[in-house]
């Protein structure tokens, strides 16, 4: 699995500027982390799932992001990162982007052999998307992980209702990389020039990422179509400071273990999985 890798990579690269002239790795109100996580998750999906490849070759779906659907039972919308769907009926107000487009437009960073990998990788199109086959949420937990602890499960537990009760059939996954760096520099706290001044750094304490992915385990996961819960779900851990220096992807405790049901790549093995079982004859 490639996403890990990709998603860390990409990240330590500063790309997200403020009005103070800073760069950022992370900041909670630009949605970089998640549209990076959704693509990187993707970039790996498209190589396990044969009915998605199939379908992306076809021609038969379509991908779209930000895309809004609607809780059938509450009338409640959510906008889901990435979704994956039926072409709808009326075609994009502008030319449909690509992966490798997305790739170029978000800083994606790939060594030689994931470029050589997307190039052979089937062409994947935005578009309107109809009939919604998979929806995608990614969330972070970068710092004040205690305190951010009841959105951020509230936030997860509403994506997949929303999913569901706007289209039943339809795959429902979530992601969350937690952050376990000891200390982190948030963009709310320094709204200054930090070429000028030295950053306001957080310290986190030892058990706030442990405290976090319990939580996350803690979130329902679907067994059946009349269940409740995530179709698939996987946590990721990073070491991020957010100052500039290197991400790293963290794989001992609390890292889940690769065999754990939300280790990264057995999230993805799981939405292959029931992509292929549920959509093979679209």
């Amino acid at each position: 699995m490639d996403g890990p890798d990709i998603l860390v990579r990409t990240l330590s690269q500063p790309a997200i500027p403020d009005k103070h002239g800073n760069l950022w790795q992370y900041h909670s109100r630009s949605d970089r982390h998640s549209k990076v996580a959704c693509w990187a998750i993707l970039y790996d999906v498209l190589q396990h799932s044969t009915q998605l490849a199939v379908h992306a070759a076809s021609g038969k779906i379509r991908f779209g992001i930000n895309r809004e659907m609607r809780d059938f039972r509450t009338n409640r919308t959510k906008d889901l990162d990435l979704v994956i769907g039926r072409p709808g009926p009326t075609p994009l107000p502008r030319p449909p982007a690509t992966m490798d487009d997305l790739a170029v437009r978000w800083g994606v960073r790939l060594s030689a052999e994931q470029r050589a990998t997307l190039a052979q990788l089937p062409p994947l199109v935005e578009g309107t998307v109809g009939n919604v086959l998979m929806a995608l949420e990614a969330k972070a937990c970068m710092t004040a992980h205690i305190k951010a602890l009841p959105r951020l499960f509230d936030e997860l537990t509403s994506s997949y209702a929303t999913v569901h009760n706007d289209t039943p059939q339809a795959l429902a996954v979530g992601f969350v990389m937690i952050n376990a760096s000891p200390t982190f520099v948030s963009p709310d706290l320094n709204k200054y020039d930090l070429s000028a001044q030295h950053p306001t750094v957080n310290e986190h304490p030892p058990h706030a990422a442990t405290r976090t992915m319990q939580k996350v385990m803690e979130i329902e996961r679907r067994t059946s179509p009349s269940s409740d819960g995530f179709d698939a779900l996987g946590a990721l851990v990073v070491s991020m400071r957010n100052d500039g220096s290197r991400v790293e992807l963290i794989n001992e405790s609390p890292a889940p273990k690769p065999t754990d049901v939300y280790s990264y790549s057995r999230m993805v093995g799981r939405i292959a999985q029931a992509y292929d079982l549920t959509f093979g004859g679209i």
